[in-house]
């Protein structure tokens, strides 16, 4: 191995990995150098603190700007498959953190402020970084991920119902009453199965407050229904992420995730730490 590759190798345990202490710290700061610079976003946002403190915030922006480039660079440089990295969510997530600064410092003039701005709230994407230091948030992105195809199914038929409730109340109350056209009245119906209610329209005939109360008892179960689909999910993952611990002693599975040593022969667990 040559020592370019030594160093390569020590580089990806350090970024990406956790096992080492080494790694564990550079997460530690990495997740605190993120929460600054969201931080300097909004504050930045604040118009009295922006007036006053405006150039340290810019300051701040670059420091973090010129820290995430770096890193970004060194991810791409000691990852084994750079192409993959680079179109992965985490990468693409990673290229969006440091984008808008270097965009605005090629928008000429100040007619293109407001520009700068849209940039410039495009930081707050890297909130999405910090999934990546959390074992939970791994374990509901993979749930999210096995149950798209059922909440896809459901949200389907979610804009069915309300295009169907929306039809019906606008042909029940039409614009008399506030439902001038379909699309406001399919508005009315997300709002209402949503559980929202604005009240901004209402239906005024006893028939159309009919339907509007079976479109909100509907929603009680359209709420339910994700939810449950996504505990399965979550549950089944867990367990999934339970099974597949090996005790590298006696080769054998289905040890929880936090546990040190083996519950069957008593070897300590790779990858765990005591806790002290």
């Amino acid at each position: 191995m040559t020592e370019q590759e030594t160093v390569k190798a020590r580089m990806h345990r350090v970024i990406f990995g956790t096992e080492t202490g080494a790694g564990r710290n550079f997460d530690v700061v990495l997740i605190i150098v993120i929460l600054a610079s969201v931080l300097a976003l909004l504050l930045d946002s604040v118009a009295s603190i922006n007036d006053q403190y405006g150039h340290w915030l810019f300051a701040a922006e670059v420091a973090f700007t010129v820290l995430f480039t770096a890193e970004y660079v060194a991810r791409i440089y000691c990852s084994p498959n750079r192409r993959a990295y680079i179109f992965s969510f985490y990468g693409i997530v990673d290229l969006i953190a440091v984008l808008p600064t270097y965009l605005a410092f090629f928008v000429p003039g100040a007619q293109h402020l407001l520009v700068i701005r849209i940039f410039r709230v495009l930081r707050i994407f890297r909130i999405f970084k910090l999934f990546h230091y959390m074992s939970e948030a791994q374990v509901l992105l993979r749930s999210l991920e096995a149950s798209r195809h059922k909440i896809s199914v459901f949200l389907v038929a979610v804009v069915t119902l309300v295009v169907v409730f929306g039809s019906l109340m606008y042909l029940i109350e039409g614009p008399q009453n506030g439902f001038s056209s379909l699309p406001r009245s399919i508005y009315w119906a997300i709002v209402t199965v949503t559980t929202v209610g604005y009240g901004d329209i209402a239906p005024g005939t006893p028939l159309g407050q009919a339907v509007a109360a079976l479109a909100m008892v509907t929603s009680y179960a359209i709420i339910a229904i994700p939810t449950g689909i996504l505990s399965a999910e979550f549950i089944r993952e867990s367990q999934r992420q339970i099974s597949r611990r090996q005790c590298q002693s006696c080769n054998k599975y289905g040890h929880e995730k936090d546990a040190v040593y083996c519950k069957h022969c008593g070897a300590k667990l790779p990858g765990s730490h005591p806790p002290y």
